[in-house]
């Protein structure tokens, strides 16, 4: 017989004999063949004792049945509770379920994949709470917002669904654009920081790139500034030879890609050639024939001849 598995008290007699009744029970719940040798008692209270017995069903490796049997005061005849599956000690285990809010994590987001964000989601805020309303003749007064809904809706057409159209430069949309009119909530202080701490660690100065750095991109020519107040300590890196090109980097970030880390040596020029045009070297038509003799005309000679 199986030594018994006991909280505190002894079990008792009749509950704990009743192996057959409990077998049984377990195999009326189970699938035939699947209920296995007895793995012990448990005590579960007064004349209440619980009889496990080993699970072979495929899929369910360290599970038990968990038969819990009765008996009542001054009575002999034990009655069955209830029979359930239960997982033991070393059972495999599904892991915790995580809502799935927290089980995303960055680039899980796929094509066609959409990702609801919550009402009250910290790093967002009201972009127009209202609470400092503006004069009339504000940029952000309610007629201008008018105007600009009506001048939407003039280049929109008003069909529905259609694309949307970028405003015209200068234009009252544009302007109310850039002024945050046409986003109804925008990034709050909690969620610039939480950008600027997930953006910092990834490159930033204490990434190992950066610290084998010869200079940070706050000097580089590659670094392309960003707006709004994230600016003034990111920018993005624009080096394709960069490992964080195309990411948004610290200014304090820094590669081997530094535009003046390194500059190419140009190739040697030889010297100008050197003119000299102060003297005159003197070159004869011809060679004398004799370097004793002179050269003398026909003419010179008859005329000397003749005298």
């Amino acid at each position: 017989m199986s030594a018994a598995t006991t909280r505190s008290r002894t079990p008792d007699r009749l509950c704990a004999e009743a192996v057959d009744l409990a077998r049984t029970a377990a195999e009326e719940a189970a699938a035939p063949g699947v209920v296995g040798e007895h793995a012990g008692v448990l005590v579960e209270g007064d004349r209440v004792v619980t009889h496990f017995f080993e699970c072979k069903e495929l899929g369910y490796r360290g599970w038990r049945w968990a038969v819990t049997v009765a008996r009542a005061s001054r009575a002999k005849l034990v009655t069955l509770d209830e029979t359930v599956l239960l997982p033991g000690p070393d059972a495999v285990l599904a892991p915790e379920w995580v809502p799935w809010s927290e089980r995303l994590r960055p680039g899980d987001l796929g094509p066609g994949d959409l990702l609801p964000t919550d009402a009250d989601d910290l790093r967002l805020e009201p972009g127009y709470t209202g609470e400092e309303e503006p004069p009339p003749n504000s940029p952000v007064s309610d007629g201008i917002v008018e105007l600009v809904e009506a001048e939407d809706a003039e280049v929109v057409g008003g069909a529905l669904g259609a694309p949307p159209v970028v405003p015209s430069r200068g234009s009252i949309a544009a302007v109310a654009e850039e002024l945050g009119l046409r986003r109804a909530r925008v990034l709050s202080r909690y969620g610039l920081h939480v950008a600027a701490d997930r953006w910092e660690e990834a490159y930033g100065p204490k990434a190992p790139m950066a610290q084998a750095a010869p200079a940070t991109c706050v000097s580089c020519g590659f670094l392309s500034a960003i707006g709004g107040s994230l600016g003034q300590a990111f920018g993005v890196c624009a080096n394709e030879f960069s490992p964080a090109d195309g990411r948004v980097v610290s200014l304090a970030y820094g590669c081997g890609g530094h535009s003046e880390a390194a500059v190419m040596p140009r190739p040697p020029q030889p010297p100008p050639p050197v003119i000299d045009e102060t003297r005159v070297d003197p070159f004869p038509l011809r060679p004398a024939a004799d370097s004793g003799s002179v050269s003398v005309l026909p003419d010179e000679g008859a005329e000397l001849g003749h005298s």
